[in-house]
């Protein structure tokens, strides 16, 4: 933020803002032509209104005096009319702003590399997202024309009271610098406060979604009063943000008002004494009135529309900031994977999450079409890595990997991602329908292929029994579901895909040992005919492997068949003893 902070308008960051203005850039000058019209009709009723009063109310001339009326409601209603299109099409222009811009941004987190989301917090993304980009909003709606119009207006207002008048103008002013100084004033607090109500709404965010999503440790653990009193201490810190704003609100809004009271008092004690010299005009007078209410509210306006604007700038800088950020995955690619068999290579891999760490070193095996490779290692040997790394969810530093002699970084990314299915241990599910967390919203799967998917992994049952079959909402991560049921569902979505190469990480470690047989029977059949990489802690879902890769620390300590290894008697002997001892 550091652009932007301390000043209410950048112009570099605006410049990338109005980019966004272009393909509406002709009803943005319309909307502008519009609040520059405003601005100026604004000033020529209290006009209006001293001539009715003096050319036609002091002399009696009802004739004149209801022409003038019928002039003055006649301006009311274009100036109402006018108010509603400038209004309606100056948000308009701003939440259409904000939709491309949110598009823009939703694409290009889309495709990042899974390591920025790794680094990145999800409350910060979704911040940007929403929060963010809706400040963008407000600087069409209420701040840049806004502060234009009222500008405009106060300027035009300052012009024609000295020149009807100079003195009734000078002396109504008196108060003004005042007021501008307790404007500057109120802006400074209001956006110190502004700056504060934001970070504890971030901070009681956070709190609460963590702590929602971890509810069971929370009551599991008895620390409910312990969390409270955190909470409390979060909530007060929010509550104090928000009272210090509404203190300054309610502190600089009386004083306007007394002010205003004070420039009107200016202006009636000089203004009568010039009415009865016959130096002014009793319609002057009334007009000068309504000059004064035309000057205070928009300078007591300008400050907020300051912030607002300040808001705005500070919002486009953080999501200018995630536009900006090199992170995207390469897609160079252009080679189909329609004629892929499914052969993999990896030819002396080196794979590093951070840097040169490696956690990969020299990894070299090769899988033909159809065979199953099955991995096996301790608790962060390097397993998940060759999964992340074969379908590109992670770029490899060294080496190669190979999809039928071809690498991977040559074929369209997409494709790839089509032809490399991964069944992770833990299954997301979004709140949508079983039918559409299967497919994904592909509408080239039709119903008939999800139910002969799920009739093939054993899952028609179960799913036919839920209230609403296939259209059942599963809720929030597949709340309704159990460990098991998601984990076939996961198999179903792999299976729709019809993929060359099928992967699957630890699919059984945490389900109970009836959900284990029909997640075994699911495994057999989905990976049938097409080439598929197994990762296992539990050894008995593995022995029918055609090979076993044993990784250790990052390298491929063994390698052979469930028997050949056992033969060994080395790393894979003593992990299947540790099991089955």
């Amino acid at each position: 933020m550091s652009g932007t902070k301390g000043k209410a308008f950048d112009v570099g960051l605006f410049r990338r803002v109005m980019q966004f203005v272009r393909p509406y850039r002709r009803l943005f000058w319309i909307t502008f032509a519009l609040t520059i019209f405003l601005s100026l009709v604004a000033v020529v009723r209290p006009v209006l209104m001293a001539k009715m009063v003096d050319n036609y109310a002091v002399k009696g001339d009802l004739n004149g005096l209801y022409m003038m009326m019928a002039i003055v409601v006649g301006l009311l209603v274009v100036e109402g009319i006018v108010q509603f299109y400038q209004g309606y099409w100056t948000s308009w222009l701003g939440q259409t702003i904000t939709f491309d811009l949110r598009q823009q941004l939703f694409t290009k987190i889309v495709g990042f590399r899974m390591r920025y989301f790794d680094r990145t917090p999800i409350g910060t993304l979704v911040t940007r997202v929403i929060s963010d980009i809706g400040t963008i909003e407000s600087i069409f709606s209420q701040g840049l024309l806004s502060i234009m119009g009222d500008l405009l207006k106060l300027t035009v207002v300052v012009v024609v009271m000295f020149v009807y008048n100079w003195e009734l103008a000078l002396w109504s002013m008196v108060p003004i610098p005042l007021l501008l100084w307790a404007t500057n004033i109120f802006k400074n607090a209001i956006q110190k406060s502004f700056q504060d109500v934001r970070t504890q709404v971030a901070r009681l965010n956070a709190f609460v979604q963590e702590h929602i999503q971890g509810m069971a440790i929370v009551q599991l653990f008895g620390r409910e009063r312990q969390e409270y009193r955190k909470f409390t201490a979060i909530n007060k810190e929010h509550r104090g943000a928000h009272i210090r704003s509404v203190f300054a609100y309610s502190l600089f809004f009386p004083i306007v008002e007394i002010l205003s009271a004070v420039s009107l008092a200016f202006l009636i004690w000089w203004g009568v004494g010039d009415v009865l010299k016959g130096v002014a005009t009793f319609g002057e007078l009334i007009a000068y009135i309504q000059f004064i209410n035309m000057l205070y509210r928009p300078i007591r306006q300008l400050a907020d529309r300051f912030n607002v604007l300040q808001m705005g700038m500070v919002g486009s800088e953080r999501v200018f900031a995630v536009l900006d950020t090199e992170a995207t995955m390469d897609e160079s690619g252009t080679l189909s994977t329609a004629e892929v068999q499914g052969n993999i290579a990896f030819v002396d891999l080196w794979f590093a999450y951070i840097d040169e760490e490696y956690v990969l070193k020299n990894i070299s095996f090769t899988a033909k079409a159809g065979q199953m490779i099955a991995l096996v290692g301790a608790t962060g040997s390097g397993k998940s890595s060759i999964v992340n790394v074969l379908s590109r969810a992670y770029e490899y530093q060294k080496g190669k990997v190979l999809l039928d002699g071809v690498n991977i970084r040559d074929y369209r990314l997409g494709e790839l991602r089509k032809s490399v299915s991964v069944v992770l241990q833990d299954v997301f599910l979004f709140s949508d329908t079983v039918h559409n967390n299967i497919t994904l919203h592909d509408d080239k799967i039709s119903r008939e292929e999800v139910i002969a998917a799920a009739k093939a992994v054993g899952a028609h049952d179960f799913i036919m029994q839920l209230p609403l079959g296939y259209d059942t909402d599963v809720r929030e991560r597949g709340a309704i579901l159990s460990v098991g049921q998601r984990q076939l569902l996961a198999f179903m979505r792999a299976f729709v895909n019809q993929p060359k190469v099928l992967v699957l990480d630890e699919a059984t470690s945490s389900v109970d040992s009836m959900s284990e047989q029909l997640i075994q029977q699911a495994t057999e059949k989905i990976t049938q005919g097409r080439t598929s990489i197994v990762i296992a802690h539990r050894l008995s879902t593995i022995q029918k492997a055609d090979r076993i890769l044993v990784i250790g620390e990052g390298r491929i300590i063994e390698q052979g068949s469930h028997q050949e290894l056992l033969a060994m008697n080395g790393a894979y002997r003593k992990l299947y003893d540790l099991q089955f001892a």
